[in-house]
């Protein structure tokens, strides 16, 4: 096997071939750890690379390969290669479920030091993996959070309708950027007897596998191949659909695994093609409304849906999913993207997101939303989900109400019964992988904490309907139950379930992410790799939803401020560029953060006037959530204090230009992530006209000669002009760079050249990539693109010549690997040790015993024959721009007499076995007495 490579690799046991010097080959270091699986045992060894790494292919077929010693269920996070901590991609899973290959292009390859396999934060590879930190290892159980005062109204109580269910089944659709067909089926729960036009609520499942065998194992194909099913996961939702269906509403569950089968080429995760796919549903449940004969029995049979009252419900990628189908809604894609074409003749009155990705981060700002968090997440675990209402800030009037929902002891299969073992048709996990080595206090089952499948989904329900009654039925008397008002739904207990808010009657605001100071604290960055500018270190018990990572290792403008204090008394003051107004508001509502496991932690809360009046509004108490290290509980709890003690004090709350937090206990540590006047009520929401931004990929090749200049796609369309932030990423080091840009409707306001320059030699295509997010007054669609230069070049073709190929004992074997011509990238290739043809064989008694012992773990004993050694093999490098390598084996000299004996590597395929009729490095080693 022949592959390139860039300089920089390094592990346990480096391989040393230089061109130069010729010294010692050695090979990968053998496996460890439950989780990983050598490169050896795959047929093949990448010499530094970590055990259950390689490189296969050439030339554009090249790729990083990972193999897991576990499966790896298919889920919503993206597993995701890196190298020393800079994203090197997003690989494609193989049917095993253990095999995952990223196409590897020079830019990536430049350093694959330090490599990782993660999913939403979350490592899969290497020994102890999901192991708790050192010293943890035995943690007393968590307590679950008091018990909250009831609600006056209870959403999750059943309607006065019995249900009736049925399913539909329409011809599949053709989704651009997917090779096959989607299906277009789906489950209807409607109610019986209900009059008049009712409103409808659609589901859409999130990533799952795909097909499954009875009885048997489970895919991710599509279509379906034959003798397997495909898993029903929109049926998963049957308990939520009944329950809104007795309140008077037809839902229907639309399936999606056509896309799951097919999503992981998208560049967005198949975002837009699930809004498509949604968008594709309501368009015939409009013309069915218009036209009820034309309807499905089960839809015939349903009352009129009222499609301007529509509930979208999306679960895991599905949440994404229906995130987009509401901006597309408002703010049309790009009909080259877009696999519906006609009409908007439905409203979106609000969404649900259950554990949801945010690959994009682009929250609809002007649509409520309310986002299910799920405690005990062993998928999308970094609850990134929270940036659909963090990520709503400033970006539009701030009137739509977006929640966050935190299910405590809640896991992210188990809101679907069709992801629950026990009840599901197809085979079913548990998602909090449980380690019985390892117990967690807060998400092992059996745990006080912990729920179970029937109690998570009865919460699930519960807070579906409670947005269905607030979003589309109007009814405020269920709004405490969204926005951080500490109340309960006592249907969904025993459940603990906690929520905080922005937007509503929330005016003014103190936002860390805009131009403040701060005095007594810190300004700390949610995404940067300095510890000393993160707000969260390497050192902390689990990760924050608020500071969840992006496409960067550092994010401009996403900020909270940092409390630490050793003594009680001393303020931290927070104080804006301009003055904030608080003016209609009757009480400031502070979403802060505590460390998990932490209670009572007390801060005074003040404000001050541009006049210099100060007055205290109250005392806060703040309790961490239950947590441990493999958990996202640092999560912001609301609090409120009234402001009627500054209006008692004379402060102007129309020109507030200092917030005030005074500890009153004795240590601790806090997080502001912003604080905001409030008043009680949900405001009427109308979408404004945005420009929305779409990023698309142009792929050129290199060409022989001369300079190109390219640019990156770029589409601006939509009303207005707004402010996004634009990330560049240099193809070298994977580092970015952003700039705040200003864009309007068909305007060139985001302008990125790319220059290309042609050559003759051999190289990977590079990725020159941009980002982009909305800041104020955008919409995101196509949040990533850029330009791809592909390699046109052959690869060259090398010759082996043994420079010492007959040696006495204690001499080294040497060859050279010579290039037909020089390349732009490391030139490396694998030579598997193999039997002799003829003759006695090298021993592990004829080697250097350290080069054998760093090369493989093996020990010289008991004496046998190299061929025999396991993940023995000699990797050549011919660095970019040189034409030739050597590589040597040290033999050692024995007293005793022996007759000649030999040696033999044959260059290996692409799955690291050795190839047939391969080149070959042959040598004999003769006795010195």
């Amino acid at each position: 096997m022949i592959r390139v490579r860039r300089t920089g690799v390094t592990a346990v046991a480096v391989l040393a071939l230089l061109s130069a010097a010729p010294v010692s080959a050695q090979a990968a270091p053998p496996p460890s750890g439950p989780r990983a699986s050598s490169a050896a045992a795959d047929g093949g060894s990448d010499g530094g690379l970590p055990p259950g790494w390689r490189v296969t292919g050439e030339g554009a077929a090249r790729q990083l390969v990972w193999r897991s010693g576990a499966p790896v269920p298919m889920g919503d996070a993206r597993v995701e290669f890196y190298a020393g901590g800079r994203l090197l991609g997003r690989p494609q899973p193989g049917r095993d479920g253990h095999t995952f290959r990223l196409a590897l292009d020079r830019a990536r390859a430049d350093s694959l030091g330090g490599l990782q396999v993660r999913a939403s934060g979350r490592r899969l590879d290497g020994p102890g993996a999901t192991d708790p930190a050192p010293g943890r290892n035995s943690v007393a159980a968590a307590a679950p959070p008091a018990r909250l005062p009831a609600n006056g109204v209870d959403p999750g109580r059943p309607g006065p309708y019995r249900t009736a269910t049925g399913e539909y089944h329409l011809d599949s659709v053709r989704l651009p950027g997917l090779p096959a067909p989607v299906e277009m089926r789906a489950v209807v729960v409607a109610p019986r007897g209900a009059t008049g036009r009712r409103p409808l609520a659609l589901f859409l499942h999130g990533r799952h596998a795909t097909c499954y065998k009875p009885h048997g194992a489970v895919t991710g194909d599509w279509p379906c191949p034959s003798g397997t099913r495909p898993i029903p996961s929109h049926m998963g939702y049957l308990r939520d659909q009944r329950l809104l269906a007795s309140q008077g509403y037809v839902t229907v569950s639309i399936a999606a695994d056509g896309i799951n089968g097919q999503d992981w080429t998208a560049e967005d995760g198949g975002a837009q093609a699930r809004s498509s796919l949604v968008r594709l549903h309501l368009a015939r449940w409009a013309g069915w409304a218009a036209r009820p004969a034309s309807a499905p029995d089960v839809v015939r049979e349903a009352p009129r849906a009222d499609l301007s009252r529509v509930l979208l419900v999306g679960h895991s990628r599905g949440g994404e999913g229906v995130n987009r189908a509401a901006m597309d809604s408002l703010y049309p894609p790009p009909a080259g993207q877009d696999g519906y074409h006609g009409p908007v003749r439905w409203h979106i009155r609000g969404t649900v997101l259950i554990g949801p990705t945010a690959f994009g981060q682009n929250p609809v700002a002007d649509v409520p939303s309310a986002t299910i968090l799920p405690g005990c997440d062993g998928d999308v675990s970094d609850l990134q989900g929270e940036l659909y209402v963090d990520g709503t800030r400033g970006v539009s009037r701030g009137a739509a109400l977006h929640s966050a929902v935190y299910v405590v002891g809640a896991n992210h299969n188990f809101f679907n019964t069709e992801w629950t073992p026990g009840r599901a048709q197809a085979p079913a996990e548990d998602d909090f992988w449980n380690d019985p080595g390892h117990h967690d206090p807060v998400c092992s089952p059996g745990t006080r904490t912990r729920l179970t499948a029937d109690r998570q989904h009865r919460a699930g329900a519960t807070y579906i309907a409670a947005a269905a009654r607030l979003f589309v039925a109007g009814d405020d008397r269920v709004r405490p139950l969204l926005d951080g008002s500490g109340v309960r739904a006592p249907s969904a207990d025993p459940a603990r379930v906690l929520t905080h808010a922005v937007g509503a009657g929330r005016t003014g605001a103190f936002l860390p992410d805009g131009p403040v100071s701060v005095t007594g604290g810190r300004l700390c960055s949610a995404v940067d790799p300095s510890p000393s500018v993160a707000c969260l270190g390497p050192g902390a018990r689990g990760v924050s939803p608020h500071f969840a990572p992006w496409e960067t290792a550092r994010e401009t403008g996403r900020r909270a401020v940092a409390l630490r204090w050793s003594a009680a008394g001393s303020p931290v003051r927070v104080r804006p560029a301009a003055p904030v107004s608080f003016g209609g508001a009757d009480g400031l509502a502070l979403r802060v953060i505590v460390p998990p496991d932490t209670s009572g932690t007390l801060l005074d809360v003040s404000v001050a006037d541009a006049s210099g009046r100060r007055a205290t509004l109250g005392r806060v108490r703040v309790d961490g959530l239950p947590g441990s290290e493999r958990t996202a509980s640092y999560w912001a709890r609301e609090l409120r204090v009234p402001l009627a003690p500054a209006v008692r004090a004379g402060v102007d709350l129309r020109r507030v230009t200092a917030l005030e937090l005074t500890p009153r206990t004795r240590s601790g540590r806090a997080w502001l992530i912003d604080a905001w006047g409030r008043r009680p009520g949900t405001p009427a929401v109308r979408a404004a006209a945005l420009p929305r931004i779409d990023i698309g990929r142009l792929t050129v090749e290199e060409g022989d000669s001369g300079v190109r200049t390219y640019r990156v796609p770029v589409r601006v369309s939509g009303h207005g002009s707004g402010q996004v932030r634009l990330y560049v990423v240099d193809p070298a080091t994977g580092g970015a760079t952003d700039r705040l840009v200003t864009v309007r409707p068909g305007g060139h306001d985001i302008d990125v050249p790319v220059k290309v320059e042609g050559n003759t030699r051999f190289g990977q295509d590079v990725s020159h990539d941009v980002l982009v997010k909305a800041v104020h007054t955008a919409v995101i669609g196509s949040y990533r693109g850029g330009v791809t230069v592909g390699n046109d070049d052959p690869r060259p073709t090398f010759t082996v010549t043994p420079l010492a190929g007959r040696v006495t004992e204690g001499q080294p074997l040497k060859w050279r690997l010579t290039l037909s011509a020089a390349a732009d990238q490391e030139m490396s290739a694998l030579f598997a040790v193999q039997p002799v043809v003829r003759g006695p064989e090298l021993s592990t008694k004829d080697v250097d015993p350290r080069w054998l012992r760093e090369s493989t773990g093996a020990s010289p004993d008991p004496e046998r024959p190299l061929s025999r050694v396991k993940g023995l093999s000699l990797w050549v490098s011919v660095p970019a721009g040189r034409l030739s390598a050597e590589v040597t084996v040290p033999t050692v000299r024995d007293r005793g007499v022996e007759p000649a004996e030999s040696v033999r590597f044959r260059l290996t395929d692409d799955e690291g076995r050795p190839q047939d009729g391969g080149p070959e490095l042959t040598g004999t080693v003769l006795d010195a007495s």
